[in-house]
């Protein structure tokens, strides 16, 4: 699911790929279901695609929600409990203790949480791409 789930550079959100046109997508807000073109010279980016810096390999993004999931009992994080920057990069620290704390800004928590918080209002807690789910384990036998 989260592979069809786009972030745009210069608008607000997250957006729900709809359709493919000549040359540009169509979307939809996941915030207020309106549908609108992003067209080829928008900066248009998969949720799949990113990943956080940690001080070890790159932690993906999916994986972070995963996480967040976790931690709230699938519930939106409340955003207003962070008296400030330091309450909430010491909660994401316990989300994610590993993460880079010289290359991941609080501006990229901030994102970060409040991207989880929208997914989660939309209804989708399937974070894992369809790539991933489709796969068969490799420990189960034929």
């Amino acid at each position: 699911m989260i592979t069809h789930i786009l972030a745009i550079t210069g608008k607000s959100g997250l957006f729900k790929l709809v359709n493919r046109g000549r040359n540009m997508l169509i979307v939809e807000s996941l915030a207020d279901g309106k549908r609108f073109p992003a067209y080829a010279h928008d900066k248009v980016l998969s949720l799949a695609d990113i990943a956080i810096y940690t001080t070890g390999d790159d932690k993906p993004l999916y994986e972070v929600f995963d996480l967040l999931k976790e931690k709230n009992g699938g519930k939106a994080v409340d955003m207003k409990a962070f008296a400030d920057d330091a309450a909430m990069r010491s909660y994401f620290g316990e989300v994610l203790p590993e993460f880079d704390t010289d290359r991941v800004y609080n501006t990229d928590i901030r994102k970060c949480l409040q991207w989880y918080n929208i997914l989660v209002n939309a209804g989708i807690t399937d974070f894992l791409p369809e790539k991933a789910a489709d796969e068969p384990d490799a420990d189960k036998e034929a």
